[in-house]
């Protein structure tokens, strides 16, 4: 009897209030957690200019779409999967018709896609969804053959960012992973336990162009070295303010903001292994793509844009592509007034020859 009481008490258990009038917290967004839900608060959301927790807003869809210009019955590949916002908007070019591969190395968002665009009616007839990491696209092709389209959006998903418990931002406290599958490789608190002075100085300048990466690098190793811990977003956060105390006090909030968006990404960059997997990922992209076959790469900051420039100019005076964008193809500004994520977000394609 005492345990069917029990039974109740949980099936009839409320959800905990958050306090204040909007949830701020991650898990209380319990609306924004769950969009097929509450579409209307999704949709507020997003109309000022706001990510919904657990959401990611595709960007340059319209200027992907141009140019890729997909017809039925065409092979196409989604290098980096994310929430699916891209995906979608090309199979539904396809029309029934072809198939589209996707990676993506995060094994909890990848199978969330999978589910969401398998609801919308985009099975494994039309949907291939792998983990893998997009530099091994060549072992995909092996098997499902040369692709006429590519697309590369090197963007971290809002879902990651937004979720602290993946550690990806300064704004919330979590561990301090930046892991993109936190099975492999090791978290970024275990990355600056062993790093030196002058490794983190380089790494925030190769990384993320830092301009206080020598005051941040001296911080923070020596605050590991005098024993104190540096395992939580929080922490680092607060070592980066520590550092940068010399700003004048009216410059400082902005210049601890900017800085900490820097840190953390060099840091993803740099446990992701990023770079390197990004090389990878161009050095085997004429072999993966069919004749006139198309790539689009989104890009985020300019130690991307800079990889990316040099191999399609490289690769098209050599002749492997006919045609490259001779400049950054930049979302419009209505978009970036809607999705202030996209203000940083650079778009470059080629076309390989025939």
């Amino acid at each position: 009897m005492q345990e069917q009481h029990n039974e109740q008490e949980k099936i009839h258990k409320r959800r905990v209030r958050y306090s204040g009038t909007h949830p701020r917290n991650y898990k209380e967004k319990y609306k924004e957690l769950q969009p097929e839900k509450y579409a209307d608060t999704i949709s507020k959301v997003i109309q000022k200019g706001g990510t919904p927790a657990g959401m990611h807003i595709s960007i340059c869809v319209k200027e992907i779409l141009d140019f890729f210009q997909i017809q039925p019955g065409q092979r196409g590949l989604d290098a980096t999967l994310g929430y699916g916002g891209h995906t979608r908007e090309m199979l539904n070019c396809l029309k029934g018709e072809g198939h589209i591969y996707a990676l993506d190395v995060d094994p909890i968002e990848s199978a969330k896609t999978r589910e969401r665009l398998e609801k919308l009616g985009y099975g494994p007839e039309i949907l291939t969804v792998l983990l893998q990491n997009f530099a091994d696209i060549d072992q995909v092709s092996e098997k499902a053959g040369q692709f006429d389209f590519v697309l590369a959006d090197l963007g971290v998903s809002s879902m990651q960012i937004d979720n602290p418990e993946r550690g990806f931002t300064y704004k919330a406290e979590g561990p301090l992973d930046l892991r993109m599958n936190s099975q492999k490789g090791i978290s970024a608190a275990e990355r600056l336990k062993k790093i030196s002075q002058e490794e983190l100085q380089g790494m925030l300048i190769e990384n993320s162009d830092e301009p206080y990466a020598a005051e941040i690098a001296k911080e923070v190793v020596s605050r590991l070295r005098h024993g104190e811990k540096i395992d939580t977003t929080i922490q680092l956060y607060q070592a980066i303010e520590a550092a940068l105390s010399f700003i004048p006090q009216d410059e400082r909030r902005e210049a601890v903001k900017k800085s900490s968006q820097r840190t953390f990404q060099a840091l993803r960059i740099d446990v992701n292994n990023e770079f390197e997997v990004l090389y990878e990922f161009l050095e085997k992209l004429p072999q993966v793509l069919a004749p006139n076959g198309k790539v689009a790469i989104l890009t985020f900051h300019s130690g991307e844009d800079r990889l990316v420039k040099k191999s399609f100019k490289r690769l098209y005076k050599k002749g492997i592509y006919k045609e490259i964008s001779q400049d950054v193809i930049r979302p419009s500004q209505e978009e970036c007034i809607r999705n202030s994520r996209a203000r940083s977000t650079k778009m470059r394609w080629a076309i390989k020859a025939e």
